[in-house]
């Protein structure tokens, strides 16, 4: 077993000392044969679609020439901030969002007007504008280049694993996979991260796209975060005997849009949560008592009528996966990610 386990985590770069890919590697040796599973997004049969049209971004290396001229061509051009490229008489030429052929077509008419049939030739050299993003409970989280296709298990892996440390003696995982997500345009991606590390289910290791956005939740957070339709959404710090009334009145209190009668109270994993509907009219008219919360609850507001949690459990998650995106990208690595991350 301990040397199929050794093949199985040495295929991703993967270590036995981290004990989340282990188990996760283990779990899969072992499980039942899933449709298609795999470690890699290279085993896969089907291109994703941006791969399907890879187009250009800040950041590319070019290599350009014209086809039967004696002009001197231009290698290793690098795609500036901007998105544009010059070469020769076609200058900053805007390349971003084009693919090769399409920007090739641009130079030919740009270069027609000075050369008879022109024939751009352009050869990618390196593709640097296709990022994602790994960010908290991982050993070196931050801004990685998918320079090719990469699965969530990959992308951890560039990010030297799961965080541990040490608890009497022994190393202990400091994540809570069940506060992580993937993200994508803002919207959540439905993967199970306590299925994919603690069970190894690699139906859950989904191919990467560009932009995308992994949060890895910290075992030990001490927060309370508070959404929606209040006056200054976020996280709030959690103290003992806090409560729902207390909580948003920390946070700026109800906005003039707040659906004040019910309150959703989301407690768990994201996945499969537990629900907790609150009238707070009852609250503060002192018909019912507060209601206690408890570490890493999230406190959703809608700004709608609702009956069934089940119609604003999205919402509440999804205020929840851009409150930690746009914080945790701006204090971790700065405004340069957000634009791309935050539509």
């Amino acid at each position: 077993m301990k040397k199929r386990l050794m093949l199985v985590v040495g295929a991703v770069g993967l270590t036995l000392m981290d004990p989340g890919f282990s188990r996760a590697a283990e779990a899969a040796t072992n499980a039942p044969p899933q449709s298609n599973p795999s470690f890699s997004a290279a085993n896969s049969g089907k291109r994703a679609a941006w791969q399907e049209r890879l187009t250009l971004g800040p950041g590319d290396s070019l290599n350009f020439s014209l086809f039967e001229t004696n002009e001197v061509g231009r290698t290793e051009v690098v795609i500036g901030p901007d998105g544009r490229v010059s070469f020769l008489q076609a200058e900053n030429v805007m390349a971003t969002g084009l693919t090769i052929d399409e920007l090739r077509a641009k130079f030919d008419a740009e270069l027609g007007k000075y050369y008879r049939n022109p024939l751009t030739i352009i050869t990618p050299v390196a593709y640097r504008s296709k990022r994602y993003v790994v960010l908290g409970t991982v050993t070196a989280g931050g801004v990685f280049t998918m320079d090719r296709p990469l699965t969530v298990i990959e992308a951890i892996a560039r990010a030297g694993g799961l965080e541990t440390g040490m608890h009497e003696r022994g190393t202990v995982e400091l994540a809570d996979l069940t506060r992580s997500f993937l993200a994508r345009k803002q919207q959540r991606v439905p993967v199970d991260f306590e299925r994919l590390f603690q069970r190894g289910d690699l139906t859950q290791n989904v191919a990467l796209e560009p932009d995308d956005y992994i949060y890895i939740g910290a075992a030990g957070a001490n927060e309370i975060y508070v959404l929606g339709q209040v006056g200054n959404p976020g996280v709030l710090t959690f103290a003992p005997k806090a409560t729902l009334i207390s909580a948003i009145a920390s946070r700026g209190g109800f906005s003039g849009k707040a659906f004040k009668s019910r309150v959703l109270v989301v407690r768990g994993s994201l996945t499969h949560p537990e629900t907790f509907v609150v009238d707070t009219a009852d609250i503060l008219s002192g018909k019912s008592p507060d209601f206690k919360l408890q570490q890493k609850d999230i406190v959703y507001v809608s700004v709608s009528p609702w009956m069934k949690a089940a119609e604003v459990l999205d919402n509440a998650a999804q205020a929840f996966i851009q409150a930690f995106t746009v914080t945790a990208t701006t204090l971790n690595i700065g405004p340069i990610i957000t634009t791309p991350l935050i539509k």
